[in-house]
Protein backbone atom coordinates (compact mmCIF):
# COMPACT_ATOMS: atom_id res chain seq x y z
CA UNK A 1 0.00 0.00 0.00
CA UNK A 2 2.80 2.48 1.03
CA UNK A 3 4.69 1.59 -1.69
CA UNK A 4 3.67 0.38 -5.71
CA UNK A 5 -0.06 1.55 -5.08
CA UNK A 6 0.31 5.31 -3.12
CA UNK A 7 4.16 5.64 -3.80
CA UNK A 8 4.75 7.37 -0.51
CA UNK A 9 8.19 5.53 -0.66
CA UNK A 10 10.50 4.74 -3.88
CA UNK A 11 12.19 2.40 -4.75
CA UNK A 12 15.92 4.16 -3.45
CA UNK A 13 13.96 4.32 -0.15
CA UNK A 14 12.95 1.05 0.44
CA UNK A 15 16.30 -0.69 -0.52
CA UNK A 16 18.25 1.39 2.09
CA UNK A 17 14.87 0.48 4.72
CA UNK A 18 15.89 -3.41 3.21
CA UNK A 19 19.70 -3.35 4.24
CA UNK A 20 19.01 -1.57 8.03
CA UNK A 21 15.42 -4.53 8.41
CA UNK A 22 17.59 -7.44 7.28
CA UNK A 23 19.10 -7.45 10.74
CA UNK A 24 15.34 -8.93 11.92
CA UNK A 25 16.73 -12.16 9.90
CA UNK A 26 19.95 -11.81 11.28
CA UNK A 27 18.39 -11.85 14.73
CA UNK A 28 16.16 -14.79 14.11
CA UNK A 29 19.20 -16.26 13.14
CA UNK A 30 20.51 -15.96 16.76
CA UNK A 31 17.47 -16.85 18.68
CA UNK A 32 17.53 -20.03 16.40
CA UNK A 33 20.90 -20.48 17.78
CA UNK A 34 19.94 -19.91 21.40
CA UNK A 35 17.10 -22.73 20.64
CA UNK A 36 19.66 -25.75 19.56
CA UNK A 37 22.15 -26.82 21.89
CA UNK A 38 24.74 -28.79 20.35
CA UNK A 39 23.48 -32.18 22.17
CA UNK A 40 19.57 -31.56 20.35
CA UNK A 41 21.15 -31.06 16.97
CA UNK A 42 23.26 -34.15 17.92
CA UNK A 43 19.67 -36.22 18.61
CA UNK A 44 17.72 -35.06 15.53
CA UNK A 45 20.84 -35.70 13.43
CA UNK A 46 18.99 -38.41 11.50
CA UNK A 47 16.02 -36.44 10.76
CA UNK A 48 18.06 -33.07 10.08
CA UNK A 49 20.44 -34.36 7.91
CA UNK A 50 17.79 -37.46 6.18
CA UNK A 51 14.68 -36.22 6.03
CA UNK A 52 15.72 -32.55 6.15
CA UNK A 53 18.45 -33.02 3.88
CA UNK A 54 17.24 -34.51 1.65
CA UNK A 55 14.38 -32.46 0.64
CA UNK A 56 16.41 -29.23 0.02
CA UNK A 57 18.66 -31.93 -2.13
CA UNK A 58 16.21 -32.90 -3.98
CA UNK A 59 13.60 -29.38 -4.17
CA UNK A 60 16.40 -27.70 -5.41
CA UNK A 61 17.76 -29.98 -8.00
CA UNK A 62 13.58 -30.40 -9.23
CA UNK A 63 13.35 -26.88 -9.53
CA UNK A 64 16.69 -26.06 -10.96
CA UNK A 65 16.35 -28.70 -14.17
CA UNK A 66 13.12 -26.65 -14.29
CA UNK A 67 14.76 -23.40 -14.32
CA UNK A 68 17.07 -24.21 -17.23
CA UNK A 69 14.31 -26.11 -19.64
CA UNK A 70 12.80 -22.04 -19.21
CA UNK A 71 16.34 -21.07 -20.70
CA UNK A 72 17.97 -19.86 -17.35
CA UNK A 73 21.88 -20.59 -17.33
CA UNK A 74 22.79 -22.95 -14.70
CA UNK A 75 24.19 -20.77 -11.70
CA UNK A 76 21.05 -18.78 -12.06
CA UNK A 77 18.72 -21.83 -12.09
CA UNK A 78 20.73 -23.22 -9.27
CA UNK A 79 20.20 -19.91 -6.96
CA UNK A 80 16.12 -20.38 -8.00
CA UNK A 81 16.50 -23.61 -7.01
CA UNK A 82 17.70 -22.85 -3.64
CA UNK A 83 15.90 -20.26 -3.16
CA UNK A 84 12.56 -22.27 -3.56
CA UNK A 85 13.84 -25.46 -1.81
CA UNK A 86 12.73 -23.44 1.94
CA UNK A 87 9.66 -23.27 3.27
CA UNK A 88 7.51 -20.66 5.95
CA UNK A 89 9.14 -21.59 9.33
CA UNK A 90 6.61 -18.63 10.63
CA UNK A 91 3.88 -19.74 8.74
CA UNK A 92 3.93 -23.15 8.71
CA UNK A 93 5.27 -23.78 12.76
CA UNK A 94 2.34 -21.02 13.98
CA UNK A 95 -0.21 -23.13 11.86
CA UNK A 96 0.86 -26.76 13.31
CA UNK A 97 0.41 -24.98 16.85
CA UNK A 98 -2.92 -22.92 16.63
CA UNK A 99 -4.46 -26.80 15.10
CA UNK A 100 -2.24 -28.56 17.62
CA UNK A 101 -0.42 -30.96 14.78
CA UNK A 102 3.05 -30.21 16.15
CA UNK A 103 2.99 -33.66 17.98
CA UNK A 104 1.57 -35.82 15.02
CA UNK A 105 4.05 -37.40 13.26
CA UNK A 106 3.56 -35.62 10.30
CA UNK A 107 4.22 -32.40 12.63
CA UNK A 108 7.36 -33.18 13.94
CA UNK A 109 8.43 -34.64 10.45
CA UNK A 110 7.95 -30.53 9.05
CA UNK A 111 9.23 -29.45 12.15
CA UNK A 112 12.54 -31.23 11.28
CA UNK A 113 12.89 -29.99 7.76
CA UNK A 114 12.02 -26.57 8.86
CA UNK A 115 14.61 -26.65 11.33
CA UNK A 116 17.21 -28.13 8.63
CA UNK A 117 15.97 -25.71 6.19
CA UNK A 118 16.63 -22.58 8.80
CA UNK A 119 20.43 -23.87 9.22
CA UNK A 120 20.93 -24.38 5.72
CA UNK A 121 20.26 -20.80 4.78
CA UNK A 122 23.67 -20.25 6.26
CA UNK A 123 25.49 -22.36 3.90
CA UNK A 124 23.45 -21.34 1.37
CA UNK A 125 24.34 -17.83 1.77
CA UNK A 126 28.11 -18.77 1.74
CA UNK A 127 27.24 -20.56 -1.19
CA UNK A 128 25.88 -17.85 -3.54
CA UNK A 129 28.50 -15.36 -4.15
CA UNK A 130 30.65 -18.55 -5.67
CA UNK A 131 27.69 -18.68 -8.25
CA UNK A 132 28.82 -15.08 -9.49
CA UNK A 133 31.33 -16.67 -12.48
CA UNK A 134 31.88 -13.32 -13.87
CA UNK A 135 33.60 -10.53 -11.30
CA UNK A 136 31.07 -8.05 -10.40
CA UNK A 137 28.34 -9.16 -13.25
CA UNK A 138 24.61 -9.64 -13.19
CA UNK A 139 22.96 -11.88 -15.40
CA UNK A 140 19.52 -10.82 -17.51
CA UNK A 141 16.57 -13.17 -16.96
CA UNK A 142 16.90 -14.62 -20.64
CA UNK A 143 20.63 -16.18 -19.13
CA UNK A 144 22.92 -13.04 -20.82
CA UNK A 145 25.52 -11.61 -19.37
CA UNK A 146 25.13 -7.74 -18.70
CA UNK A 147 28.13 -5.79 -16.46
CA UNK A 148 26.64 -3.37 -13.90
CA UNK A 149 26.15 -0.01 -13.79
CA UNK A 150 28.68 2.50 -13.13
CA UNK A 151 26.87 3.41 -9.96
CA UNK A 152 26.91 -1.04 -8.55
CA UNK A 153 30.92 -0.48 -9.25
CA UNK A 154 31.27 2.49 -7.51
CA UNK A 155 29.22 0.74 -4.26
CA UNK A 156 31.40 -2.48 -4.86
CA UNK A 157 34.49 -0.41 -4.36
CA UNK A 158 32.87 1.26 -1.02
CA UNK A 159 32.03 -2.27 0.28
CA UNK A 160 35.74 -3.47 0.88
CA UNK A 161 36.43 -5.72 3.16
CA UNK A 162 39.58 -6.91 5.44
CA UNK A 163 39.87 -10.75 3.19
CA UNK A 164 40.45 -7.95 -0.13
CA UNK A 165 43.21 -8.65 -1.84
CA UNK A 166 44.29 -11.08 0.57
CA UNK A 167 45.37 -14.65 -0.92
CA UNK A 168 43.21 -18.05 -1.00
CA UNK A 169 45.24 -19.13 1.92
CA UNK A 170 44.91 -15.50 3.72
CA UNK A 171 40.89 -16.26 3.41
CA UNK A 172 40.85 -19.12 4.65
CA UNK A 173 42.78 -18.38 8.28
CA UNK A 174 40.98 -14.91 8.22
CA UNK A 175 37.61 -16.58 8.30
CA UNK A 176 38.37 -19.78 10.53
CA UNK A 177 40.48 -16.71 12.85
CA UNK A 178 36.90 -15.15 13.23
CA UNK A 179 34.30 -17.96 14.05
CA UNK A 180 37.23 -19.25 16.47
CA UNK A 181 36.84 -15.65 17.74
CA UNK A 182 32.89 -15.90 18.35
CA UNK A 183 33.32 -19.13 19.88
CA UNK A 184 35.95 -18.33 22.05
CA UNK A 185 34.02 -15.05 23.23
CA UNK A 186 31.10 -16.28 23.39
CA UNK A 187 32.61 -18.77 26.08
CA UNK A 188 34.90 -16.95 27.98
CA UNK A 189 33.67 -13.02 27.60
CA UNK A 190 30.13 -13.00 27.13
CA UNK A 191 29.02 -14.64 30.05
CA UNK A 192 31.59 -13.45 32.69
CA UNK A 193 30.23 -10.06 31.48
CA UNK A 194 26.44 -11.39 31.77
CA UNK A 195 27.29 -12.20 35.59
CA UNK A 196 29.13 -8.84 36.34
CA UNK A 197 25.88 -7.29 34.83
CA UNK A 198 23.55 -9.57 36.53
CA UNK A 199 25.44 -8.83 40.08
CA UNK A 200 25.42 -4.84 39.20
CA UNK A 201 21.46 -4.77 38.38
CA UNK A 202 21.60 -2.88 35.62
CA UNK A 203 18.26 -3.95 33.35
CA UNK A 204 18.85 -1.79 30.55
CA UNK A 205 22.61 -3.05 30.10
CA UNK A 206 21.50 -6.78 29.23
CA UNK A 207 19.75 -4.94 26.25
CA UNK A 208 22.47 -3.13 24.88
CA UNK A 209 24.58 -6.28 25.74
CA UNK A 210 22.59 -8.33 23.85
CA UNK A 211 22.70 -5.71 21.06
CA UNK A 212 25.57 -5.52 21.05
CA UNK A 213 26.47 -9.04 20.60
CA UNK A 214 24.59 -8.85 17.36
CA UNK A 215 25.43 -6.10 15.91
CA UNK A 216 29.22 -6.58 16.56
CA UNK A 217 29.35 -10.29 15.27
CA UNK A 218 27.38 -8.58 12.54
CA UNK A 219 29.83 -6.26 11.48
CA UNK A 220 33.01 -8.89 11.89
CA UNK A 221 31.28 -11.30 9.64
CA UNK A 222 30.78 -8.71 7.18
CA UNK A 223 34.49 -7.49 7.36
CA UNK A 224 35.80 -10.82 6.98
CA UNK A 225 33.44 -11.46 3.83
CA UNK A 226 30.62 -13.62 5.46
CA UNK A 227 27.44 -13.31 5.87
CA UNK A 228 26.23 -11.62 9.57
CA UNK A 229 23.45 -14.67 9.87
CA UNK A 230 26.39 -17.05 9.65
CA UNK A 231 28.34 -15.51 12.70
CA UNK A 232 25.06 -15.19 14.86
CA UNK A 233 23.57 -18.35 14.32
CA UNK A 234 27.11 -19.93 15.69
CA UNK A 235 26.96 -17.47 18.50
CA UNK A 236 23.88 -18.59 19.45
CA UNK A 237 24.54 -21.96 19.44
CA UNK A 238 27.60 -21.24 22.15
CA UNK A 239 25.01 -19.89 23.99
CA UNK A 240 22.53 -22.00 24.26
CA UNK A 241 23.90 -24.02 27.37
CA UNK A 242 24.60 -20.45 28.92
CA UNK A 243 22.42 -19.72 32.16
CA UNK A 244 21.57 -16.13 30.39
CA UNK A 245 19.96 -17.96 27.58
CA UNK A 246 16.77 -17.00 28.29
CA UNK A 247 17.89 -13.60 29.28
CA UNK A 248 19.18 -12.66 26.03
CA UNK A 249 15.86 -14.37 23.90
CA UNK A 250 13.85 -11.90 26.12
CA UNK A 251 16.16 -9.04 24.95
CA UNK A 252 16.84 -9.75 21.51
CA UNK A 253 13.06 -11.12 21.03
CA UNK A 254 11.10 -7.43 20.34
CA UNK A 255 14.43 -6.24 18.04
CA UNK A 256 13.82 -9.10 15.67
CA UNK A 257 9.58 -9.03 15.80
CA UNK A 258 10.38 -5.17 14.70
CA UNK A 259 13.30 -5.25 12.01
CA UNK A 260 11.44 -8.67 10.48
CA UNK A 261 8.00 -6.69 10.16
CA UNK A 262 9.83 -3.38 9.23
CA UNK A 263 12.29 -6.12 6.58
CA UNK A 264 8.41 -7.50 5.51
CA UNK A 265 7.19 -4.06 4.27
CA UNK A 266 10.08 -3.32 2.88
CA UNK A 267 9.28 -6.40 0.24
CA UNK A 268 6.01 -5.89 0.25
CA UNK A 269 6.69 -2.04 -0.98
CA UNK A 270 9.45 -3.19 -3.12
CA UNK A 271 6.86 -4.94 -5.29
CA UNK A 272 6.41 -4.76 -8.62
CA UNK A 273 2.97 -5.16 -9.33
CA UNK A 274 2.88 -4.04 -13.05
CA UNK A 275 5.45 -7.00 -13.69
CA UNK A 276 1.99 -9.05 -12.03
CA UNK A 277 0.06 -7.19 -13.94
CA UNK A 278 1.80 -7.68 -17.00
CA UNK A 279 1.84 -11.30 -17.08
CA UNK A 280 -0.88 -12.74 -14.41
CA UNK A 281 -0.88 -16.14 -16.13
CA UNK A 282 2.50 -16.70 -16.11
CA UNK A 283 3.27 -15.64 -12.48
CA UNK A 284 0.11 -17.67 -11.55
CA UNK A 285 1.53 -20.72 -13.53
CA UNK A 286 5.19 -20.81 -12.17
CA UNK A 287 3.66 -20.62 -8.36
CA UNK A 288 1.86 -23.52 -8.90
CA UNK A 289 4.56 -25.13 -10.74
CA UNK A 290 6.53 -24.46 -7.39
CA UNK A 291 4.60 -26.05 -5.26
CA UNK A 292 3.75 -29.24 -7.26
CA UNK A 293 7.43 -29.67 -7.70
CA UNK A 294 8.00 -29.30 -3.66
CA UNK A 295 4.84 -31.36 -3.30
CA UNK A 296 6.03 -34.24 -5.20
CA UNK A 297 9.37 -34.22 -3.36
CA UNK A 298 8.10 -34.70 0.11
CA UNK A 299 5.24 -36.59 -0.91
CA UNK A 300 8.26 -39.32 -2.17
CA UNK A 301 9.92 -38.42 0.95
CA UNK A 302 7.09 -39.36 3.07
CA UNK A 303 6.55 -42.65 1.60
CA UNK A 304 10.41 -43.52 2.20
CA UNK A 305 10.38 -42.16 5.78
CA UNK A 306 7.16 -44.37 6.30
CA UNK A 307 4.93 -41.65 6.92
CA UNK A 308 1.44 -42.84 6.33
CA UNK A 309 -2.50 -41.55 6.00
CA UNK A 310 -2.87 -37.87 7.79
CA UNK A 311 0.52 -37.55 8.40
CA UNK A 312 1.56 -38.22 4.87
CA UNK A 313 -0.63 -35.67 3.43
CA UNK A 314 0.10 -33.11 6.47
CA UNK A 315 4.05 -33.26 6.02
CA UNK A 316 3.10 -32.90 1.79
CA UNK A 317 1.09 -29.66 1.78
CA UNK A 318 2.54 -28.07 5.25
CA UNK A 319 5.24 -27.42 3.37
CA UNK A 320 4.82 -26.97 -0.19
CA UNK A 321 5.32 -23.27 -0.30
CA UNK A 322 8.45 -21.17 -0.75
CA UNK A 323 8.92 -19.27 2.30
CA UNK A 324 10.16 -15.98 3.96
CA UNK A 325 13.47 -17.12 3.73
CA UNK A 326 13.42 -16.50 0.11
CA UNK A 327 13.05 -12.95 -0.02
CA UNK A 328 16.36 -12.57 2.13
CA UNK A 329 17.92 -15.13 -0.54
CA UNK A 330 16.64 -12.92 -3.56
CA UNK A 331 17.85 -9.69 -2.16
CA UNK A 332 21.35 -11.34 -1.38
CA UNK A 333 21.53 -12.19 -4.86
CA UNK A 334 20.59 -9.49 -6.65
CA UNK A 335 23.33 -8.13 -4.21
CA UNK A 336 25.89 -10.39 -5.64
CA UNK A 337 24.60 -9.72 -9.19
CA UNK A 338 23.56 -13.64 -9.57
CA UNK A 339 19.67 -12.55 -10.13
CA UNK A 340 18.56 -9.42 -12.85
CA UNK A 341 16.43 -6.99 -10.74
CA UNK A 342 13.55 -7.92 -13.44
CA UNK A 343 14.24 -11.72 -12.74
CA UNK A 344 13.93 -11.13 -8.88
CA UNK A 345 10.62 -8.97 -8.84
CA UNK A 346 8.87 -12.73 -10.70
CA UNK A 347 10.62 -14.66 -7.78
CA UNK A 348 9.26 -12.32 -5.00
CA UNK A 349 5.91 -12.60 -6.37
CA UNK A 350 5.88 -16.61 -6.79
CA UNK A 351 6.84 -16.69 -2.72
CA UNK A 352 4.63 -14.07 -2.08
CA UNK A 353 1.99 -15.84 -3.65
CA UNK A 354 3.11 -19.57 -2.57
CA UNK A 355 2.81 -17.96 0.95
CA UNK A 356 -0.93 -16.45 0.16
CA UNK A 357 -1.74 -19.90 -1.03
CA UNK A 358 -0.39 -21.96 2.45
CA UNK A 359 -3.74 -21.55 4.25
CA UNK A 360 -5.74 -23.26 0.65
CA UNK A 361 -3.40 -26.07 1.65
CA UNK A 362 -4.02 -26.71 4.90
CA UNK A 363 -7.64 -26.08 4.26
CA UNK A 364 -6.80 -28.91 1.61
CA UNK A 365 -5.10 -31.48 3.89
CA UNK A 366 -8.55 -31.13 6.23
CA UNK A 367 -10.43 -32.04 3.56
CA UNK A 368 -8.16 -34.86 2.85
CA UNK A 369 -7.78 -35.71 6.76
CA UNK A 370 -11.69 -35.97 7.10
CA UNK A 371 -11.97 -39.06 3.99
CA UNK A 372 -9.06 -40.79 5.70
CA UNK A 373 -8.39 -42.68 8.83
CA UNK A 374 -5.19 -42.50 11.33
CA UNK A 375 -2.57 -44.37 11.50
CA UNK A 376 -3.45 -45.94 14.58
CA UNK A 377 -6.41 -47.20 13.33
CA UNK A 378 -4.79 -50.22 11.31
CA UNK A 379 -4.14 -51.56 14.51
CA UNK A 380 -6.00 -54.26 15.37
CA UNK A 381 -8.01 -53.79 19.13
CA UNK A 382 -6.39 -56.73 21.80
CA UNK A 383 -8.77 -59.04 22.88
CA UNK A 384 -9.42 -58.62 26.27
CA UNK A 385 -8.92 -61.68 28.19
CA UNK A 386 -8.98 -59.95 31.95
CA UNK A 387 -11.49 -58.75 33.94
CA UNK A 388 -10.81 -56.68 37.68
CA UNK A 389 -12.50 -54.44 40.15
CA UNK A 390 -10.91 -51.33 38.68
CA UNK A 391 -10.64 -50.24 34.86
CA UNK A 392 -8.33 -47.86 34.20
CA UNK A 393 -9.54 -45.83 31.11
CA UNK A 394 -6.19 -43.87 29.62
CA UNK A 395 -3.00 -44.59 31.02
CA UNK A 396 -0.91 -41.28 30.35
CA UNK A 397 1.09 -39.24 32.27
CA UNK A 398 -2.51 -39.06 34.58
CA UNK A 399 -3.77 -42.34 34.64
CA UNK A 400 -0.06 -44.39 34.90
CA UNK A 401 0.37 -42.87 38.68
CA UNK A 402 -3.46 -44.01 39.23
CA UNK A 403 -2.42 -47.87 38.06
CA UNK A 404 0.96 -47.60 39.78
CA UNK A 405 -0.33 -46.62 42.87
CA UNK A 406 -3.39 -48.78 42.47
CA UNK A 407 -1.57 -52.15 41.59
CA UNK A 408 0.78 -51.42 44.03
CA UNK A 409 -1.44 -51.62 46.65
CA UNK A 410 -2.55 -54.94 45.64
CA UNK A 411 -5.46 -54.24 43.65
CA UNK A 412 -5.51 -55.59 39.91
CA UNK A 413 -6.51 -53.10 37.22
CA UNK A 414 -7.42 -53.27 33.70
CA UNK A 415 -6.08 -51.04 31.74
CA UNK A 416 -7.67 -49.50 27.90
CA UNK A 417 -6.08 -47.28 26.14
CA UNK A 418 -6.31 -46.15 22.28
CA UNK A 419 -3.04 -45.07 21.67
CA UNK A 420 -0.68 -47.96 21.05
CA UNK A 421 3.02 -46.84 21.33
CA UNK A 422 1.58 -45.77 24.76
CA UNK A 423 0.58 -49.40 25.41
CA UNK A 424 3.55 -50.97 23.83
CA UNK A 425 5.94 -48.77 26.44
CA UNK A 426 3.99 -50.25 29.38
CA UNK A 427 4.28 -53.54 28.30
CA UNK A 428 7.84 -52.81 27.57
CA UNK A 429 7.96 -51.74 32.01
CA UNK A 430 5.86 -54.82 32.44
CA UNK A 431 2.87 -53.47 33.05
CA UNK A 432 -0.12 -55.10 30.98
CA UNK A 433 -2.68 -52.40 28.87
CA UNK A 434 -5.47 -53.13 26.12
CA UNK A 435 -4.91 -51.43 23.58
CA UNK A 436 -8.67 -50.35 22.30
CA UNK A 437 -10.94 -46.94 22.30
CA UNK A 438 -12.72 -46.86 26.17
CA UNK A 439 -15.47 -45.19 24.49
CA UNK A 440 -16.99 -47.99 23.19
CA UNK A 441 -19.49 -50.10 25.13
CA UNK A 442 -18.95 -53.72 23.81
CA UNK A 443 -14.99 -52.92 25.38
CA UNK A 444 -16.43 -51.29 28.11
CA UNK A 445 -18.13 -54.83 28.53
CA UNK A 446 -15.27 -56.76 27.94
CA UNK A 447 -13.00 -55.08 30.06
CA UNK A 448 -15.67 -55.83 33.04
CA UNK A 449 -17.94 -53.38 33.44
CA UNK A 450 -20.36 -55.07 34.97
CA UNK A 451 -18.28 -56.30 37.54
CA UNK A 452 -16.18 -53.23 38.39
CA UNK A 453 -16.25 -51.41 41.61
CA UNK A 454 -14.48 -48.67 40.28
CA UNK A 455 -13.86 -46.53 36.84
CA UNK A 456 -11.44 -43.95 36.47
CA UNK A 457 -11.88 -41.43 33.63
CA UNK A 458 -8.07 -40.65 32.51
CA UNK A 459 -8.54 -39.15 28.92
CA UNK A 460 -6.55 -36.21 27.80
CA UNK A 461 -9.75 -35.25 25.40
CA UNK A 462 -12.36 -33.69 27.47
CA UNK A 463 -15.42 -34.62 25.52
CA UNK A 464 -14.29 -38.18 24.71
CA UNK A 465 -14.22 -38.47 29.04
CA UNK A 466 -17.19 -36.32 29.64
CA UNK A 467 -19.03 -39.48 26.76
CA UNK A 468 -17.73 -42.10 29.06
CA UNK A 469 -18.91 -41.14 32.54
CA UNK A 470 -22.32 -40.21 30.52
CA UNK A 471 -22.10 -43.96 29.20
CA UNK A 472 -20.87 -46.03 32.15
CA UNK A 473 -22.94 -43.93 34.65
CA UNK A 474 -25.89 -45.27 32.17
CA UNK A 475 -24.51 -48.93 32.06
CA UNK A 476 -24.31 -48.78 35.68
CA UNK A 477 -26.12 -46.55 37.83
CA UNK A 478 -24.23 -47.81 40.96
CA UNK A 479 -20.59 -48.06 39.79
CA UNK A 480 -18.22 -45.20 41.32
CA UNK A 481 -16.59 -43.35 38.72
CA UNK A 482 -13.72 -41.48 39.35
CA UNK A 483 -12.91 -38.45 36.26
CA UNK A 484 -10.01 -36.74 34.93
CA UNK A 485 -11.18 -32.90 34.77
CA UNK A 486 -9.46 -30.15 32.30
CA UNK A 487 -10.24 -27.06 34.25
CA UNK A 488 -13.67 -25.59 36.49
CA UNK A 489 -15.77 -26.10 33.46
CA UNK A 490 -14.95 -29.46 32.67
CA UNK A 491 -15.85 -30.70 36.07
CA UNK A 492 -19.27 -29.53 35.89
CA UNK A 493 -20.06 -31.01 32.69
CA UNK A 494 -18.24 -34.26 34.30
CA UNK A 495 -20.81 -34.17 37.55
CA UNK A 496 -23.25 -33.51 35.83
CA UNK A 497 -22.64 -37.01 33.07
CA UNK A 498 -22.51 -38.50 36.69
CA UNK A 499 -18.91 -38.70 37.89
CA UNK A 500 -18.82 -39.26 41.79
CA UNK A 501 -15.39 -38.00 42.45
CA UNK A 502 -13.60 -35.57 40.41
CA UNK A 503 -9.97 -34.94 40.25
CA UNK A 504 -8.87 -31.62 38.37
CA UNK A 505 -5.41 -31.55 36.33
CA UNK A 506 -3.67 -28.75 38.25
CA UNK A 507 -6.01 -28.56 41.47
CA UNK A 508 -3.49 -30.35 44.15
CA UNK A 509 -0.13 -29.40 42.96
CA UNK A 510 -1.98 -25.52 43.01
CA UNK A 511 -3.48 -26.40 46.61
CA UNK A 512 0.23 -27.59 47.50
CA UNK A 513 1.98 -24.42 46.15
CA UNK A 514 -0.43 -22.22 47.85
CA UNK A 515 0.38 -24.01 51.44
CA UNK A 516 3.85 -23.22 50.31
CA UNK A 517 3.44 -19.32 50.19
CA UNK A 518 1.03 -19.20 53.24
CA UNK A 519 4.15 -21.33 55.72
CA UNK A 520 6.50 -18.79 54.07
CA UNK A 521 4.18 -15.32 55.03
CA UNK A 522 4.24 -16.12 58.05
CA UNK A 523 1.82 -18.82 59.07
CA UNK A 524 3.30 -22.28 60.83
CA UNK A 525 3.23 -25.65 58.73
CA UNK A 526 0.35 -26.49 60.92
CA UNK A 527 -1.56 -23.48 60.15
CA UNK A 528 -0.68 -23.62 56.99
CA UNK A 529 -2.19 -27.20 56.36
CA UNK A 530 -5.64 -26.38 57.80
CA UNK A 531 -5.85 -23.63 55.87
CA UNK A 532 -5.37 -25.75 52.94
CA UNK A 533 -7.87 -28.25 54.39
CA UNK A 534 -10.61 -25.75 54.40
CA UNK A 535 -9.99 -24.96 51.56
CA UNK A 536 -9.74 -28.06 49.65
CA UNK A 537 -12.93 -29.08 51.68
CA UNK A 538 -15.05 -26.08 50.45
CA UNK A 539 -13.91 -26.02 46.86
CA UNK A 540 -15.21 -29.77 46.73
CA UNK A 541 -18.47 -28.57 47.97
CA UNK A 542 -18.67 -25.03 45.64
CA UNK A 543 -18.09 -27.37 42.76
CA UNK A 544 -20.90 -29.66 43.44
CA UNK A 545 -22.86 -26.71 44.24
CA UNK A 546 -22.42 -24.59 41.29
CA UNK A 547 -22.86 -27.56 38.81
CA UNK A 548 -26.02 -27.45 39.32
CA UNK A 549 -26.49 -23.96 37.97
CA UNK A 550 -24.34 -23.83 35.64
CA UNK A 551 -25.37 -23.88 31.83
CA UNK A 552 -23.47 -25.56 28.53
CA UNK A 553 -26.01 -23.07 26.04
CA UNK A 554 -24.84 -19.78 28.06
CA UNK A 555 -21.61 -18.10 28.77
CA UNK A 556 -20.74 -18.24 32.61
CA UNK A 557 -20.86 -14.41 32.45
CA UNK A 558 -24.57 -14.22 31.64
CA UNK A 559 -25.26 -16.56 34.07
CA UNK A 560 -26.97 -14.72 37.01
CA UNK A 561 -27.92 -16.70 39.37
CA UNK A 562 -24.29 -18.76 39.10
CA UNK A 563 -22.48 -15.90 39.37
CA UNK A 564 -24.89 -14.51 42.76
CA UNK A 565 -24.24 -17.98 44.14
CA UNK A 566 -19.99 -18.06 43.08
CA UNK A 567 -19.47 -14.89 44.78
CA UNK A 568 -21.59 -15.93 47.68
CA UNK A 569 -19.55 -19.10 47.95
CA UNK A 570 -16.40 -17.40 47.80
CA UNK A 571 -17.39 -14.87 50.73
CA UNK A 572 -17.94 -17.85 52.12
CA UNK A 573 -14.51 -19.00 52.03
CA UNK A 574 -12.64 -15.61 53.01
CA UNK A 575 -14.89 -16.30 56.33
CA UNK A 576 -14.22 -19.97 56.68
CA UNK A 577 -10.57 -19.25 56.34
CA UNK A 578 -10.27 -16.11 59.09
CA UNK A 579 -12.05 -18.30 61.61
CA UNK A 580 -9.78 -21.17 60.93
CA UNK A 581 -6.62 -19.17 61.87
CA UNK A 582 -8.79 -17.71 64.97
CA UNK A 583 -9.24 -20.77 66.29
CA UNK A 584 -5.55 -21.76 65.49
CA UNK A 585 -4.67 -18.67 67.55
CA UNK A 586 -6.72 -19.31 70.28
CA UNK A 587 -5.69 -22.80 70.52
Amino acid sequence: MIGPIFGFVGGHETQELQHFAEFGVVMMLFLIGLELEPRTLWDMRHKLIGLGGLQITLSTLLIMGGAMLLGLVWPVALAVGLIFALSSTAIVLQTLSEKGLMQTGGGRSAFSVLLTQDIAVIPMLALLPLLAVIPQAAIAPDGAIILPSNEAKTAAEHSMSLVEGLPGWGVTLVTLGAVAAIILAGIYLVRPAFRFIHAARLRELNTALALLIVVGIGTLMILVGLSPALGTFLAGVVLANSEFRHELESDIEPFKGLLLGLFFITVGAGIDFPTLFDAPLKILGLTLAVILAKGAVLFLLAILFKLKGRNRWLFTLSLAQAGEFGFVLISFSVNQHILAPELSQTLLLVVALSMLITPLLFILYEYLSRRMHDGAETYEEDVIDEKGPVIIAGVGRFGQIVNRLVQSSGFKTVVLDNNMKTIELMRRFGFKGFYGDPTRPELLHAAGLREARVLVVALDNPAAATGLVALARRERPDLHIIARARDRTHAFKLYQAGANDIVRELFDSSLRAGRYVLENVGLTEYEAAEAEKVFYQHDRHSVAELAALWRDDIPSIENEPYIARAKELEADLGALLLAQLQKDDAA
